[in-house]
């Protein structure tokens, strides 16, 4: 039978460090490897977006950041036009409005001023049978 001999790689002289770098072990993935690449990779949201945006065309770029600043100074429109009319719609209401009320509430006070008035001259009785006296007496 014939001797094989063994034939030195030279993978054992080498450093702790090139021996992660051979083909098997770059292959099998070991866990070393995604924990320092986990800790490498950090990235914001807005970085990771900005990179992600460079895989569409400028055209695609452009038009999407047209509808999304178009929508925001959309809504900012809108909101301030709604605070406006808001103001407008009430501060007109109470100008247009008030007088009508005050009035009302003046005819009011009137009345029961004259009521109270007539009660304190006819006697307590009178106020309530104010049209009484006026019609004639019905027949028994």
């Amino acid at each position: 039978m014939a001797q094989i001999e063994e034939v030195d790689s030279g993978m054992e002289s080498l450093t702790a460090s090139s021996k992660d770098l051979t083909p098997e072990k770059i292959r099998s993935g070991s866990d070393d490897e995604d924990d320092l690449s986990d800790e490498d990779l950090d990235e914001t949201l807005a970085e990771r977006l900005m990179g992600l945006g460079e895989m569409f065309p400028e055209s695609v770029r452009n038009i999407t950041y047209s509808l999304v600043t178009g929508t925001y100074q959309g809504i900012k429109g809108l909101y301030s036009f709604g605070r406006v009319a808001t103001w407008l719609f009430f501060s007109s209401s109470v100008i247009l409005f008030a007088p009508v009320i005050f009035e009302v509430e003046r005819a009011q006070m009137q009345e029961m001023q004259r009521s109270q008035q007539k009660q304190v001259l006819l006697g307590p009785n009178s106020a309530v049978s104010g049209t009484m006296g006026l019609l004639p007496p019905v027949p028994r």
